[in-house]
Order: C-alpha cells, then structure tokens, then sequence
C-alpha cells in the first residue's frame, strides 16, 4: 500500500510539474493572450521602441525615403500599415528583416532579430502590437490570417 501511495504522489506531483509548466508556447500573434501581450510590451520597449516609438508611432515623416534612401521605421498603431499585413509576413519580416523580405530597389533600415529574439517572443511582440489596435483594425488584419 506504502509503495502504491508512492506513485500515486509521484505521478500527481508530475502531473502538477508539467502543467503548472505549460502555460504554453506563443506560436502565433493573439492580443488576447495576457502573458504574451505583457511579455511583448517588455520585449518591444528594449528592442523596438528606438525606432518604432514607445507608443508605436514610427518616426516622423515614414513614409519619405531618407537622405540615404532608407524608409523610416512605420508606425504600427493604426496610423500605420501594420494591421495591413498576415501575421506570417509580420513574422518573417521582423525575424530576416527588411533587406531579406523587401525587393532590392527598396532600402530597409529594418534589422533582423533571428539572432537576437527568439520565436516566441517575435510572436509575443506582434502580439503586444495587435493589443495596441483598434477593434476594426484588429477585424480586419484577422481576415488576412484565414487566407
């Protein structure tokens, strides 16, 4: 009976470990998911907000080339063309940047985060961004993501 008790504890204490552990896996963009919205409002501010603003509002004047050529960074609240974008393009875009994503003749000041940010949280700052949305926004990219 001692022994049966055992593994009965044991395997409850597993069970307890493992999911106490899986809050799961942020494998996509979902405004909805608290802990990757909150993750990705940390993550954006040390990696992002330099460039994209502390309150997502690009630099000024985006959407005129640089002196060197480069775009300026966008906004990505809904002044901007963020939300026009599949969740799979925002990924890959932030992950390879914009010299890998953007045809040659477009200059990119977007740098790639494959060696600087984990899977995870590329989706947990995507996620964070789509939060900032409005509800239209919001509406409408999701309609991107079913194509």
């Amino acid at each position: 009976m001692q022994f049966r008790q055992q593994i009965v504890l044991t395997v409850s204490a597993l069970a307890i470990a493992i999911g106490g552990c899986s809050e799961g896996i942020i494998d996509k963009a979902d405004p909805a998911n608290e802990r990757a919205v909150q993750m990705g409002k940390n993550i954006y501010a040390e990696n992002c907000a330099g460039c994209h603003g502390a309150s997502l509002e690009g630099e000024p004047n985006w959407q005129v080339k640089k002196d060197d050529g480069t775009l300026p960074a966008p906004p990505h609240n809904d002044n901007g063309h963020t939300w026009h974008h599949d969740d799979n393009l925002l990924f890959n875009y932030t992950k390879l940047g914009g010299a890998e994503m953007l045809p040659k003749n477009i200059k990119s000041g977007m740098p790639a985060f494959a060696e600087v940010l984990s899977d995870e949280q590329i989706w947990a700052v995507l996620s964070f961004i789509k939060s900032q949305w409005s509800i239209e926004a919001q509406q409408r990219q999701s309609t991107l993501n079913k194509k």
